[in-house]
């Protein structure tokens, strides 16, 4: 029986009609095929949401539907007030949103730099002070800002693409799997610079194949399968949750 999980901290959030993002009964796919159906969820300011569960469930395609990068069949999506259930990516980046895919998210033969300057290329003028804080916060990549991309590591790479999406400041940061391909000794810190990224006050949306670190380390998760909302609830709760466990976690 399918079950999303609700509490009274929950209760009082949906109630609220001022989420940074909303996600409103979302049917997705890519052409003729569907992958969503009855797709909610909401992120709020500043907030850390994670959206886990089995190969095939539909997580990416939820951030590429928010995106504009996936086939938007029915429901709605509302950013900061603003209708953008219809808006090509272009358009939606300049609204205040920046997407990470999990794959070919840096420009290999460009350097760290051009990949930057890249990122914020909606600016007719890329403001220093803005590439000084992706430096402050990564800094190897002011290290490398003349190395060609295609010569860092792969955590090297997965921070230049998280720099590039920080370039314009964006309200919220969409990650799709930022763990994946990474060795296991650079997980834990890969988590740590989503930490402080969200702690200086960007709002994050990440889908994640590391279910139980992602449930640790964010506000609220979303629990999918099958294309639809199976569990919703604070992290700590979805881990604690024996049927979430059991069905998606490993017991």
């Amino acid at each position: 029986m399918e079950q999303t999980t609700t509490h009274d901290d929950d209760t009082d959030a949906d109630s609220r009609t001022d989420h940074l993002l909303d996600v409103s009964a979302l049917d997705a796919g890519y052409g003729d095929l569907q992958v969503l159906s009855g797709v909610d969820l909401h992120v709020d300011e500043g907030e850390y949401v994670a959206v886990v569960g089995p190969n095939g469930a539909g997580k990416s395609t939820v951030m590429k539907s928010v995106f504009g990068l996936a086939d938007r069949m029915g429901g709605s999506i509302t950013f900061d007030g603003t209708d953008i259930t219809d808006l090509p990516p272009e358009d939606v980046i300049s609204v205040g949103m920046s997407y990470v895919p999990q794959t070919e998210n840096v420009f290999p033969s460009l350097t760290v730099g051009e990949n930057l300057r890249i990122g914020a290329y909606i600016l007719d003028e890329v403001p220093e002070a803005r590439r000084q804080a992706v430096f402050d916060r990564f800094p190897v990549l002011e290290e490398r800002v003349d190395q060609d991309a295609g010569t860092l590591s792969g955590g090297q790479q997965q921070m230049l693409a998280m720099g590039c999406a920080l370039m314009l400041d964006p309200d919220l940061l969409l990650l799709d799997e930022p763990s994946a391909g990474l060795a296991p000794d650079l997980v834990a810190d890969m988590f740590d610079r989503i930490d402080q990224v969200n702690d200086a006050g960007t709002a994050v949306l990440m889908v994640e194949q590391n279910a139980k670190e992602a449930l640790r380390r964010c506000d609220r998760g979303y629990v999918l399968a099958q294309g639809e909302n199976r569990y919703e609830g604070r992290g700590d709760e979805l881990l604690g949750d024996d049927e979430v466990r059991r069905q998606f976690l490993g017991g």
